[in-house]
């Protein structure tokens, strides 16, 4: 027993000589301090690496399976329901983890936006992480054209075409995101190398660059004050923290148990739930011939496509679209609030963020529903509440009386 004791230190020296895993634990484990005063809102940072995972280890197994041509991906995908051996589990858990990957990862934007987790100096921070999300929106979109059925199809159709309203170029670069001339084959194989070569090393690097931030500046905290960092040497905590090991990792665990038996009872037993990135045209072959009656991306997609369908003219809903995603790129230079968390903001602000969760809730739901007269003035109702929550903050930020902070604290 002591010789296996000695063998593994000596192991454990070797490596540590050779890399430093040591100070790599101490620096990002025993030896990170986190503000001890974390709440539900900090779970889901957690979660989202959780459903990572999921997704990389299940999409390799189901890409085992999968044949990425056009006369052979609908059946690859049948063939892997029916005949794989738990081959219906590992779809059900993907096409699952895909929606619970975008609640988990709103949740978390969320819980920045109303904390100020993206002002100074988290600004970098925040910018990573949108350009994160932005790339999960890549590669949520070419991972729902692979199972070639109807709305893969016509989704891909619908959302390459809209680049040709671009001016001069719009044609040759449909053209170019297609591989060909209109959705085919070639589509499908291009779309499949994306999906599971090129984006997800994207999300990989980018995952990392947001955790070096995050363990560099440090974590915010829902009253949205700086700890103290002044250290008598370099094994005390800073006034308010605790280690994040073990005790918010004994504590995330507690909520990734929660989050899992959640997930797989979605799973196993609400499969209309889990088959919210399986529509029911979804089991129909692609067919070029046949339109569906209606065509709408999926659920989490839809605030910018509703936002896309508001506004009559192509071009100009098109750069509407793409306007409400760059604004979230802005918001650390748009909040002039002398303090951070929503607890010590004013009214205006409280009222603000009312307004702008509502009016995204009311664009994912109508970006969803077919078009009529009632929802198109809907949507541009919210489309305006989306759109005053960035526009008018420089000013109501400004100007709102906030609360004083805790103690002797600034942020």
């Amino acid at each position: 027993m002591r010789t296996h004791r000695l063998s593994l230190r000596n192991a454990g020296i070797w490596i540590n000589d050779r890399f430093p895993l040591r100070d790599f634990w101490r620096h990002h484990m025993t030896h990170y301090f986190a503000p001890r005063n974390f709440n539900f809102w900090y779970y889901f940072g957690s979660f989202s690496l959780l459903v990572l995972v999921n997704q990389i280890v299940t999409g390799i197994w189901l890409a085992m399976d999968y044949t990425p041509t056009a006369g052979e991906a609908f059946s690859s995908i049948q063939h892997i329901m029916r005949d794989v051996h738990y081959g219906w589990l590992l779809r059900l858990m993907h096409s699952t983890g895909a929606s619970a990957f975008f609640v988990v990862i709103y949740l978390h934007m969320y819980r920045g936006l109303i904390y100020g987790s993206y002002k100074s100096p988290r600004e970098l921070l925040w910018l990573i992480g949108m350009l994160l999300y932005v790339t999960l929106l890549l590669e949520a979109f070419t991972g729902y054209v692979l199972p070639w059925g109807q709305m893969s199809y016509w989704g891909a159709e619908v959302i390459t075409s809209f680049a040709s309203a671009i001016p001069y170029v719009g044609k040759f670069l449909v053209v170019w995101l297609r591989g060909d001339y209109s959705i085919s084959g070639v589509t499908l194989h291009r779309f499949f190398s994306l999906h599971v070569i090129a984006v997800p090393l994207v999300i990989l690097v980018l995952v990392f660059l947001h955790l070096v931030a995050l363990h560099f500046v440090g974590s915010n905290n829902p009253d949205g004050i700086d700890i103290n960092k002044a250290k008598k040497d370099k094994d005390s905590m800073p006034v308010g923290t605790i280690p994040f090991q073990p005790y918010y990792v004994l504590k995330d665990m507690v909520g990734i148990v929660v989050f899992l038996a959640i997930f797989f009872y979605i799973v196993f037993y609400m499969p209309k739930m889990a088959g919210i990135f399986l529509e029911a045209e979804n089991f129909v072959p692609a067919n070029a011939m046949q339109t569906p009656d209606h065509i709408a991306p999926v659920w989490y997609m839809t605030p910018f496509y509703a936002i896309l369908r508001a506004i009559p003219n192509k071009m100009m809903g098109l750069s509407a679209m793409a306007a409400a995603i760059a604004l979230m790129f802005v918001l650390p230079w748009l909040d002039r609030s002398k303090v951070r968390s929503i607890r010590y903001k004013g009214v205006w602000s409280k009222v603000a963020v009312s307004v702008f969760v509502v009016s995204f809730i009311g664009l994912g739901y109508v970006g969803i529903q077919p078009v009529s007269p009632v929802r198109s003035v809907m949507a541009q109702i919210f489309t305006v509440g989306y759109f005053a929550f960035f526009l008018l903050m420089p000013i109501y930020t400004a100007r709102e009386k906030t609360k004083p902070l805790p103690g002797h604290l600034t942020p």
